[in-house]
């Protein structure tokens, strides 16, 4: 099947799709330990992020802005970043500093990454100790999966130690998780590794940073992910495994500096792109495959067999970041679903070419529900904001990908490896089951139907 791919070519979009390129970039900033994304712009650019932030993880939020006003924004904002970045390291003690530029400094093109060098060298000793990255991300350009590639990207590239191979550790793995993992998908793939005797290190990892532990004291940085200093050491694992077609690019990274071999898997949900990542797992460990998997595997394939009767048939509407798109298409289609209604944030990524689906749109939710309704689909697949798609499509809405405000544990779902493919797989049956209508005895006797059919079509008499 050949993927068309098309863009709306609307002048607004209606009820949007995508979130901004810095939100991505922020939201890979939080699965670094003890950071601080920044925002190198105003106010409100800050606050839009921040509330889906809250609103999703349900959490406090270590998000700072510079605060450009008009006369910073006319003369440059050189000086509003560095105040902001002195306060940062002064108030809060941040190791790591991520600085996400906006569209309103990045439209009178200042040069980013000279300021900032200069004020390292200028402030070398009131900023010791603390790593400042910067990544330009204008908000008209991409969405949450190019912020979020561009900020691994230059993480790795300020952090890892050296451009010349050094003696790999043994046991030791890269993981670059994907925008599209959640909380509970990075702690499964964790455990999943240290099975086989494998130390990984995961970044970004937003399970230390995001997954509802309440400090002891208050901690103004996030208080989990990948320490600073893990990082540096990603060069001397002996594997990259990078898990979406967006984490291509640091993988990549790190084998041309470091000399590390990767694999990027396009997918991990799914019968047979997880049967994959496990081999590679026995492979690099050199140990058999554990029990507990084996079991989990036979889990999978009984779900299979109990799930599949509710997807033969059904027509599917899905509305995500391109990675998830590829991972939900291919997981509808392979229990016998049919993606009729496909539509994404951005058409600049390779993966969109390989979606099992006749067309691909680069739109809104108006799109999805547009497409949606020639379609005749059984479900829409979406953030919370395709509720109201859904709504008036009449059909139900499997909540998935950033943000989910109108649900409880979103950041806890397993949507990864055996287990959470055999999850995927009772959630949407369950969906499909709870909107069957049983058949009652008078709807299958046809003389009462018709019976009552007539006794509709009587006029009424009115008595005065």
């Amino acid at each position: 099947m050949t993927t068309r791919i098309d863009s709306s070519g609307k002048a607004a979009s209606v009820n949007p799709l995508k979130s901004s390129q810095p939100l991505g970039a922020a939201f890979a900033f939080l699965g670094v330990a003890g950071s601080v994304p920044l925002f190198h712009g105003s106010q409100g650019c800050t606050s839009f992020a921040l509330v889906l932030f809250v609103r999703h993880f349900k959490e406090t939020i270590p998000l700072q802005t510079t605060a450009m006003d008009e006369v910073a924004t006319i003369l440059g904002g050189a000086e509003n970043l560095e105040e902001a970045i002195l306060n940062l390291k002064k108030r809060t003690g941040a190791k790591f500093i991520g600085v996400c530029t906006t569209a309103l400094v990045e439209t009178r093109g200042e040069d980013f990454a000279g300021e900032i060098a200069n004020i390292r060298r200028r402030r070398a000793q009131e900023l010791a100790g603390t790593d400042v990255v910067l990544v330009q991300t204008p908000d008209f350009d991409g969405a949450i999966e190019e912020g979020w590639t561009k900020a691994v990207t230059a993480t790795l590239d300020a952090l890892i130690e050296t451009e010349n191979r050094i003696a790999p550790i043994g046991g030791r793995i890269n993981i670059l998780a994907g925008s599209h993992l959640t909380v509970a998908d990075i702690e499964l793939l964790r455990d999943t590794a240290e099975a086989f005797g494998l130390d990984p290190i995961i970044l970004p990892d937003i399970s230390g940073a995001l997954d509802g532990t309440i400090p002891d004291n208050w901690v103004p940085t996030t208080y989990g992910g990948t320490p600073v200093e893990r990082i540096r050491e990603m060069g001397r694992s002996a594997f990259t495994i990078g898990i979406g077609e967006h984490m291509r690019k640091p993988a990549r990274l790190l084998q041309d500096k470091c000399g590390v071999p990767f694999m990027v898997f396009e997918t991990l949900t799914g019968l047979k792109p997880v049967d994959r990542f496990i081999t590679l797992l026995a492979e690099l460990s050199g140990r058999p495959v554990p029990a507990s998997i084996r079991r989990r595997r036979n889990q999978l394939t009984d779900a299979m067999l109990d799930g599949h009767f509710h997807f033969g048939g059904k027509n599917i509407a899905i509305g995500a970041e391109p990675d998830l798109l590829y991972a939900l298409s291919s997981f509808f289609a392979g229990l016998g679903a049919q993606v009729k209604a496909a539509v994404t944030t951005t058409s600049h990524s390779p993966i969109l070419a390989k979606v099992p689906t006749a067309r691909v749109v680069a739109g809104d939710l108006q799109d999805l529900e547009d497409l949606g309704a020639d379609a005749g689909v059984d479900l829409v697949v979406a953030h919370s904001h395709g509720r109201q798609a859904a709504e008036r499509l009449r059909v139900p809405l499997m909540r998935v990908g950033f943000p989910i405000f109108d649900r409880l544990g979103a950041q806890h779902k397993r949507t990864i490896l055996y287990e959470g493919t055999r999850d995927l797989i009772f959630e949407v049956a369950n969906i499909f089951q709870a909107e069957l209508h049983q058949p009652s005895p008078e709807t299958l006797n046809p003389f009462a139907q018709r019976t009552r059919e007539k006794s509709d079509e009587r006029p009424s008499l009115a008595v005065s």
